[in-house]
């Protein structure tokens, strides 16, 4: 039974106010096979067996300290590099494990902003590829202005040898990986995961943010909410420079992160998905589903039906060969 690696938009810890100090954070990295898509699987690496990595939340001044595990049983060597770390590799060389070593490391949050971390040892894009990225927030000691909800969303490649939409377990292309040709593009982890069960859950008149990273490791992210406004967007997750206010779509880099506000005027079923939007059909699509009283003077469209999707993967019809209709 292939494991679920999928990282909820929900499993982030919440706000504090606190005076600095030190907090511990415990990796370990672990090869698992996971379920890709529906009737695929994949062998991913991951930090503690979700893609993403766990949302680490920090504020500036603290001390971080860091225990990195590689898993007894891994087939490579693993390690973290965190970018919101002062020092030589960002903590990838202190943490250097091969199977079965623990390696620990600490650093100082001293610049506020949203940062990515993710596997250091080469193959680096290889590593990233298969699963191990994730984000962590250093939060300005005043904090950020509060919302309602909060999500924790990264996008990712994954570069099978086999083609889209092949079933069975598959494997990954380092000729493919090379030539920056991914099969598919994943949130959180697998193909429309964020979908369902995991959708994006809120309600008309709440504010929400979104913790936005690229784990890559190679393609831009153009992210949109399809209907929605970012009331501010806080670029290159950069909390010291002054957020755009009101942009429908951001720019974010592999390596980089972003973070997003919106208001939640109207209900409905609203598409997360990157505007390279070829994308949404190799598996990189998200839900938010909004409730609440309708609200026809901001949007009003009669006989509007959620049942047939936008966007995603949508299978080839099936052929009645077997029977003539007259």
């Amino acid at each position: 039974m292939p494991l679920d690696i999928v990282r909820k938009a929900t499993d982030l810890p919440a706000w504090e106010s606190r005076a600095p100090q030190t907090i511990m954070i415990d990796l370990e990295t672990v090869e698992v096979t996971g379920a890709l898509a529906d009737g695929a699987t994949y062998h991913y690496w991951t930090f503690n067996r979700k893609v993403p990595g766990p949302f680490v939340r920090a504020r500036v001044g603290d001390t971080i300290k860091v225990s990195l595990h590689n898993a007894s049983d891994s087939s490579e060597p693993h390690s973290v590099d965190f970018h919101a770390a002062t020092g030589p590799g960002g903590g990838g060389v202190a943490t250097h494990a091969e199977a079965g070593e623990t390696r620990e490391f600490s650093f100082k949050a001293l610049k506020p902003g949203l940062y990515v971390y993710h596997c250091a040892v080469p193959s680096v894009a290889q590593h990233i590829s298969n699963g191990m990225y994730g984000l962590i927030l250093v939060e300005p000691e005043e904090g950020l202005p509060p919302v309602d909800r909060e999500f924790y969303v990264m996008q990712g490649e994954l570069y099978t040898a086999e083609a889209f939409g092949t079933q069975g377990n598959l494997q990954g292309s380092v000729e493919k990986l090379g030539a920056e040709q991914p099969e598919y593009y994943v949130f959180n982890g697998a193909a429309e995961a964020l979908t369902g069960d995991n959708a994006l859950m809120a309600e008309t008149g709440e504010t929400i943010r979104i913790y936005f990273g690229v784990g890559g490791p190679n393609k831009d992210s153009s992210f949109h909410v399809i209907g929605e406004i970012f009331d501010r967007a806080y670029q290159l997750g950069s909390f010291a420079s002054p957020p755009m206010l009101d942009v429908g779509t951001i720019s974010v880099p592999p390596g980089s992160a972003a973070v997003v506000d919106m208001t939640l005027e109207v209900p409905g079923e609203f598409n997360l998905v990157d505007h390279a939007l070829s994308r949404a059909e190799r598996g990189l699509l998200g839900k938010l589903v909004v409730t609440g009283k309708e609200q026809p003077d901001i949007f009003d469209a009669p006989g509007l039906s959620s049942a047939e999707p936008e966007f995603g993967h949508k299978p080839e019809p099936e052929l009645d060969v077997g029977h003539t209709h007259g």
